[in-house]
C-alpha cells in the first residue's frame, strides 16, 4: 500500500470514529489529524476539507467494491452491499444525512446509483439498439426513485429490513425497465 493511501486511511479511520459520537459539521479537521497523528499540512496535501474525506472515504469502502457487480444478473448484490454498508456504519451514514452532509450524501449516493445502473442498462441492452437519450433517461428515473427510497429508508433511522427494500426495488423494476427502454426507443 502507498504511503499516500496509507495516509489517507488513517485519516478517513480518524473521521470514522469521532463520526460515532460526533456531527460531522462539528469535526474539525484539527481533531482528524490530532487523532491520527498526521499534520493538517499533510491533511490539506491529500483533501480540501472534512467532506471530501468524507467522500473519498464512502468511495473506498463502497463503490470499489460494487462495480463488479453492477450488470443485469447481479445488480441486487450491488445494491445490498451498499445497503448493508450503511446499516453497518448506521451512526456514520446517519450523522452524514441529520447534518450539513445530508446533501453531500444524496448527490455521492445518486452519482453511485446513476453509474451503476448505466452499466446495468448497457448490460440490458448489450444486443439492442437503443437510443443514447432513452438509455439516460431511464437511468436517471430510476436512479432518482431508488434515490428516494434510501432517503425515506435513512428518514425513518434504517429500520426498514434491507431484503424488503430490495424486494421492492426489484418489483418496481422488474419488466418494467425492460419495457420503457423498448417502448422509450420505438417513440425516439
Amino acid at each position: 500500500m502507498s504511503n499516500s493511501l496509507t495516509t489517507e486511511r488513517a485519516l478517513a479511520n480518524s473521521l470514522k470514529d469521532l463520526m460515532v459520537t460526533r456531527s460531522i459539521n462539528k469535526i474539525t479537521v484539527k481533531e482528524v489529524t490530532d487523532k491520527c497523528g498526521i499534520t493538517r499540512r499533510t491533511f490539506y496535501n491529500h483533501f480540501n476539507d472534512i467532506y471530501e474525506l468524507l467522500g473519498w472515504l464512502y468511495e473506498h469502502e463502497i463503490i470499489e467494491d460494487i462495480e463488479q457487480h453492477c450488470n443485469l444478473k447481479e445488480w441486487k448484490i450491488a445494491a445490498s452491499m451498499i445497503l448493508n454498508y450503511t446499516i453497518e456504519n448506521k451512526e456514520i451514514c446517519l450523522n452524514t444525512f441529520n447534518s450539513l452532509g445530508r446533501d453531500f450524501l444524496e448527490k455521492f449516493i445518486y452519482n453511485t446509483l446513476f453509474n451503476a445502473l448505466k452499466l446495468v442498462i448497457e448490460d440490458i441492452t448489450s444486443d439492442i439498439c437503443i437510443d443514447e437519450n432513452v438509455k439516460y433517461e431511464n437511468t436517471r428515473f430510476y436512479t432518482l426513485a431508488i434515490v428516494g427510497e434510501f432517503v425515506l429508508w435513512l428518514r425513518n433511522g434504517l429500520k426498514e429490513e434491507v431484503e424488503s427494500i430490495l424486494s421492492r426495488i426489484e418489483r418496481m423494476m422488474n419488466n418494467t425497465l425492460y419495457y420503457n427502454l423498448i417502448m422509450g426507443n420505438r417513440k425516439a
